[in-house]
């Protein structure tokens, strides 16, 4: 019986819940210094002076002393001309840059010295409003003269809603959210005979690695990054940032240099996501068809452009979502702002572009008197037309999206929960429910990269996988120890999964955008196989047979002769024979990235009076192909749906007029906890990609880009008896009391 496709329980899982796991904090480095960095209070000014005189006992390095070169993104059609200096020199603009570091022997004294440094500043004027950065009264970068940092233009047509009888729009803001991952980020460095050791709390070590070998003019090979237990990353912990100063201190110190995020400090400087806002279009006939789309995106790139100011072009490329809109045009533009640089977030640009369709098609079956399910129905992309390339260029593998929705109005049973929603209304119920659809499309391992996978087997038949993507809770070593075990008819428990070590891995891509199982599972899978293939040869010799005629019993985990069940051989009798290594190294590369899709309905009940949203249902159906283990894919929905609701409900980072921060700690930055939400209801489904040989897309994301607009619909539906046709989003009582006290 096969293993895959098995509820299998994550083998990590004990040592991560009795406090077993080992992260970046954990390891204690005889005589290591602690680093803390002097952080700006300011959103905007120019430094005047640094003052170190009443420090004592520990060692101060501004900008001055650090020789490093700034980092600058290298992403198409983002300018590389506003760089992110390692420490500010002369500028600072945002509250949390740093401006310079401290280190001292311990930490508290670190933290003691770095409040001594006094730093004198110039207040700026500061730019927190995208439109006010377009405009350009207030630059970040005044010698460039434009705030602008990436620009996405697009033909616009005056005819593009010629033959639609209704046309409707809106606005829609996809806040500024916190990552806020479990462990905040970690390095400790050490220099040994000219080499460098880092430990690091990163998603892709590598990637690391070769920051680090740039940044020190050193081979790859004279680096070593080792990402131990990691504790949540969401596209935030992308490397490259003070991971290099923590490298250049150990070696100008010449001792091994730790650095610990606080929460506060992480919270302010490890980046933020979303910041999104969209004006959008919708066009079409009385009938339901839609016929044209015009969107216009504008991304807060916060002060120094990164991959926040590259949202935009994934954001165009999901336009069309599952929709098959023949008319689509986009145009977006990133600005810098007074705030902290915007980063990848789990979905990155695709959820922004599904709460924006999501969203106008409920404005418009509205406008046309028609329930927001058929208006959907009736503009899917049909499951026969794939490969399918929308009006906005992308181009998806495969999809059954009608059969999605199917799935879910069946499941929750949507003509009684609207039934119920009339009976409520007309009683004049002050708690009213409302529901809310989103059917979603989305991009994983966009850019189709590699990815590494390595299969030993050794001498005692035990074997060992070694991978280039590094797990931070996604339950690699559980997924891909079963990939292996179903290829070599070995126990679960007899695969050890090695990750994150530069040294014991060759090389890697890394961890995100939902590509680990179909790029770095693929790899060990087919790794897997070629290793069986070496013990059919090395065991047709020891057996003296032809090897045409030997063949490997994945039930037993023996070879044999295809004509008789003995003799046989054990992986130990084979591995343990002379010869070269039983072992095989696969670098895969996809042929394109793949879509995975889904549908999402959420009930929740408002109450009219205090403006309280409480969650009721969240019915799922997400489908990213090819299922390994039911358990762990549910866990990444369940993880994704949460953040989303999050969003729809809670989230959202704030700044003050003067771009202070006012949600630094998780007493002001809310987010709900397990108490505040009900069992998601997850429907399976299984549409194989042809892409790769699991037929697997990514799953860690989907349930993040699905559930927002299905919840936030749900919200605005409550209130359609008020006239509330629109609300920002999070949707706090606040928001929701003001809205139905205004009529809309």
């Amino acid at each position: 019986m096969s293993i895959l496709g098995n509820r299998v329980i994550r083998t990590e899982d004990p040592r991560l819940l009795r406090g077993e796991a080992t992260y970046v904090e954990d390891f204690q480095l005889e005589g290591a210094a602690h680093a803390v960095f002097v952080r700006s209070p300011f959103a905007h000014a120019r430094i005047l002076s640094v003052d170190t005189s009443a420090v004592a006992g520990a060692r101060v390095f501004t900008a001055a002393e650090v020789p490093l070169e700034p980092r600058v993104t290298h992403l198409p059609s983002v300018t590389s001309e506003m760089p992110q200096p390692r420490l500010a020199r002369d500028v600072v603009r945002y509250v949390g840059e740093p401006v310079a570091v401290v280190v001292a022997d311990t930490r508290a004294e670190a933290v003691d010295a770095a409040e001594l440094v006094l730093v004198d500043y110039e207040p700026l004027p500061v730019v927190l409003d995208l439109e006010q950065a377009l405009a350009g009264d207030v630059l970040l970068f005044p010698e460039i003269g434009t705030n602008v940092c990436a620009e996405l233009p697009g033909e616009s047509d005056e005819n593009l809603f010629e033959g639609c009888a209704v046309v409707v729009s809106g606005r829609l803001v996809s806040q500024r959210l916190a990552p806020a991952p479990l462990e905040p980020r970690a390095t400790t460095a050490v220099w040994e005979d000219g080499r460098l050791t880092a430990w690091v709390s990163t998603q892709a070590p590598h990637s690391e690695r070769s920051g680090l070998a740039t940044a020190f003019g050193l081979e790859d090979e004279q680096v070593r990054v080792i990402a131990p237990d990691v504790g949540g990353g969401f596209g935030a912990k992308d490397g490259g940032g003070e991971a290099i100063t923590v490298a250049w201190l150990a070696r100008e110190l010449e001792r091994p240099v730790r650095w610990i995020e606080s929460r506060s400090e992480s919270m302010v400087a490890l980046g933020h996501g979303r910041a999104q806002v969209i004006e959008y279009e919708l066009g079409g006939s009385r009938d339901g068809k839609l016929l044209a789309y015009r969107l216009r995106s504008l991304q807060d790139a916060g002060a120094y452009p990164s991959i926040g100011a590259f949202l935009p072009f994934l954001t165009r490329m999901m336009a069309s979502g599952v929709y098959a809109i023949p008319r689509i045009e986009f145009s977006g533009q990133a600005v810098v702002t007074n705030t902290a640089p915007t980063v990848a977030y789990r979905g990155a640009g695709r959820p922004e572009a599904t709460q924006a369709i999501e969203r106008a098609i409920d404005l418009f079956a509205a406008e046309i008197g028609m329930d927001p399910a058929e208006v959907r129905r009736e503009n899917l992309i049909p499951a026969d037309a794939f490969p399918y390339t929308t009006a906005s260029g992308a181009t998806y593998d495969v999809g059954d999206y009608e059969g999605a929705l199917d799935l879910l109005l069946a499941e929750a049973d949507y003509p009684a929960l609207r039934e119920e929603q009339r009976r409520r209304r007309a009683a004049g119920d002050t708690v009213l429910p409302g529901l809310g659809l989103s059917i979603y499309v989305e991009i994983t391992n966009g850019f189709a990269q590699p990815e590494f996978g390595e299969v030993e087997v050794q001498a005692d038949g035990t074997a060992i996988v070694r991978t280039g993507s590094s797990a931070h809770g996604q339950g690699h070593e559980t997924s891909f120890a079963m990939l292996a075990a179903e290829r070599l008819g070995l126990p679960l428990e007899s695969i050890t999964v090695l990750h994150g070590d530069t040294d014991i891995v060759l090389r890697g891509t890394g961890t995100y955008g939902s590509r680990s199982l179909q790029t770095g599972g693929t790899a060990v899978d087919h790794a897997s196989i070629e290793v069986v293939e070496l013990g059919r040869a090395r065991a047709a010799d020891l057996l003296e047979a032809a090897l045409d005629d030997v063949v490997f019993d994945t039930a037993t985990g023996r070879f044999r002769s295809v004509d008789a069940p003995e003799p046989s051989l054990s992986w130990a009798e084979v591995a343990s024979a002379d010869g070269p290594e039983l072992r095989a190294h696969v670098d895969f590369q996809p042929a394109g990235p793949t879509w995975p899709f889904g549908a999402h309905l959420a009930v929740v009940e408002v109450d009219t009076e205090t403006g309280m949203v409480k969650l009721e249902r969240l019915i799922a159906v997400d489908d990213a192909g090819t299922i390994l283990n039911p358990l762990i894919a549910d866990g990444q929905r369940h993880g994704g749906i949460a953040q989303g609701v999050a969003q729809a409900l809670l989230e959202e980072f704030v700044y003050d007029e003067d771009g202070n921060p006012l949600t630094l700690t998780f007493a002001d930055y809310w987010f709900p906890s397990a108490a505040e939400l009900p069992m998601f209801e997850l429907i399976p489904m299984e549409t194989p990609t042809p892409l790769n040989s699991l037929g697997a897309k990514g799953i860690g994301e989907s349930g993040t880009i699905g559930s927002t607009p299905a919840v936030l619909n749900a919200v605005i539906d409550a209130l359609e008896p008020f006239g509330v046709r629109h609300l920002d989003m999070p949707t706090t009582p606040e928001r929701v009391w003001s809205a139905i006290r205004s009529g809309g």
